[in-house]
C-alpha cells in the first residue's frame, strides 16, 4: 500500500510560472513534501531555495530580505506567522516576480490572514491541500477504502499501516494543534476549556451541532464557543457543511453539521465512514474551486418534516448531486428520493462501504460501492 504522486504537484507547477502560489492546508497534509519534491525536480538545492520561519537561521535570512540571487523557486514556509509578511512578499513579487517563482506554505489558513496593509490581490494562486483520499492512493480498492478508514488520511500514520501508532498519532496532532498552533493564531486565555471541547466534538460530528448546547457544557458564553469553532477550522481540525434549503423544501437553515480532518477520533465505524465521505468531497469541491474556478459548496439535507441527506453538492447554488452513505446495502432512503423528484436533473446516489451492487432503481438513484465512487474525485 502506497500513496501515488501528491494531486496537486503538477497545478502547483504550472501556477508557479505565472504568479505566487499560497499553499495551505491541515499541518501534516504533506505540504512541506510537496515544496520540497518540485524544488528537487527542478534541480535546486533545498537548503537555499527552502526558508522556515519557525528556522532560527531562515528566519534571520527573511527578516533581512537574504533571497537566493539565481531565478527559480523560492518557497516560505510558515511566512505567515510575521506580521509584516504581505508587505514583504508583495514586494518581492514585484522586484522579483519575472525569475522568482515564490511558493508560500503554511498550516493555518492563509486566507484568514488577507485583511488590512498591502493587498495581495491578483499577484497569487491559493491552493488548499487535504489529506490523502482513496484516488491517490495506488490501487484505490475496496481494502484501500478500508485503511484509510482505520489510519486516516494523513500519510504518516496511513503509511505506517498501525492502528496503535495511528491513535499516538492522532492524540499527539491534537495536542500539538491546541497547544502550539492554537497559541500561534489567537490569544486565548482557557486552554483547558477549548481542549475539552476538542475531546467533546468527536460524539457530535453528522448531527447538527449545537452551540448553545456547547456553551451549556462548557459554561462560557455562547459568541466564546463561536469563536473558538471558527478557530479549530482556522486551524484546520474541523469544518462545518451548511444546509441546503431551497425555495420549494421546508428546509433548516440554521445548525451546522461538523466533520473532522482526522476521521480517526470518531469512534462510530457508520459516523466515521460518513466523516471520511465528507472529507473526499469537500477536497473534490476545493479542488474544483482552487483549480477550475467552479462555484462547488459542500451542503447537506434536513427539513422539518426530518427528512435528511448525508450530503449535497451545489454548483452556483443549484444541486448537482445528493449523496447518502451507508455501511451496509439497503434500499434507498424515502429522503433520496424525495430530493430526486423535485431535482430530477441532479445526480442521487447511496453509496455503500461493504457493497458490491452498483445498480440504478426506478427512481433514478444510483446503489454502488462507495470504493467505486470515491476514486473518480480527487
Amino acid at each position: 500500500m502506497k500513496a501515488s504522486p501528491r494531486y496537486l504537484e503538477s497545478v502547483v507547477r504550472k501556477d508557479l510560472g505565472r504568479k505566487m502560489v499560497f499553499l495551505t492546508g491541515p499541518r501534516q497534509s504533506g505540504k512541506t513534501t510537496l515544496a520540497k519534491g518540485l524544488l528537487e525536480s527542478s534541480g535546486l538545492q533545498v537548503k537555499d531555495r527552502y526558508l522556515n520561519w519557525d528556522a532560527t537561521l531562515d528566519r534571520e535570512k527573511i527578516l533581512q530580505e537574504r533571497f537566493p540571487a539565481p531565478p527559480g523557486i523560492l518557497v516560505l514556509d510558515e511566512i505567515h506567522k510575521y506580521t509584516r509578511w504581505r508587505q514583504m512578499v508583495k514586494g518581492l513579487f514585484d522586484k522579483r516576480g519575472e525569475d522568482l517563482r515564490i511558493l508560500v506554505t503554511g498550516s493555518a489558513r492563509l486566507d484568514y490572514y488577507r485583511h488590512g496593509g498591502d493587498s495581495l490581490q491578483g499577484r497569487y494562486h491559493l491552493h488548499r491541500l487535504h489529506p490523502l483520499s482513496l484516488a491517490e492512493v495506488e490501487g484505490a480498492s475496496r481494502g484501500d477504502l478500508a485503511d484509510l478508514l482505520v489510519y486516516g488520511g494523513f500519510p504518516e500514520p496511513f503509511l505506517l499501516t498501525s492502528e496503535k501508532e495511528s491513535r499516538r498519532w492522532s492524540r499527539e496532532y491534537r495536542a500539538r494543534l491546541v497547544t502550539e498552533d492554537l497559541q500561534d493564531l489567537e490569544r486565548v486565555k482557557d486552554v483547558a476549556l477549548v481542549q475539552k471541547l476538542v475531546l467533546r466534538l468527536p460524539d457530535l460530528v453528522g448531527s447538527p451541532l449545537s452551540v448553545n448546547g456547547l456553551r451549556e457544557d462548557l459554561q462560557v458564553a455562547h459568541q466564546t464557543v463561536a469563536r473558538w469553532l471558527q478557530i479549530l477550522e482556522n486551524l484546520f481540525m474541523i469544518f462545518r457543511v451548511y444546509p441546503f434549503g431551497a425555495n420549494r423544501l421546508r428546509a433548516v437553515k440554521k445548525e451546522a453539521k461538523h466533520y473532522h480532518l482526522d476521521w480517526t477520533v470518531v469512534r462510530d465505524q457508520g459516523i466515521r465512514f460518513e466523516n471520511l465521505v465528507a472529507c473526499h468531497l469537500l477536497k473534490w469541491c476545493h479542488f474544483q474551486q482552487d483549480v477550475n474556478g467552479r462555484d462547488l459548496e459542500l451542503r447537506y439535507f434536513r427539513d422539518v418534516d426530518r427528512r435528511e441527506v448525508d450530503f449535497v453538492i451545489t454548483d452556483e447554488g443549484h444541486p448537482l448531486q445528493f449523496i447518502e452513505c451507508k455501511t451496509s446495502q439497503r434500499r434507498p432512503r424515502q429522503a433520496l428520493r424525495y430530493l430526486k423528484e423535485r431535482f430530477p436533473g441532479a445526480d442521487a446516489l447511496q453509496i455503500d462501504l461493504n457493497g458490491r451492487e452498483d445498480s440504478l432503481t426506478r427512481d433514478g438513484i444510483r446503489l454502488m460501492p462507495a470504493a467505486r465512487y470515491l476514486r473518480d474525485l480527487v
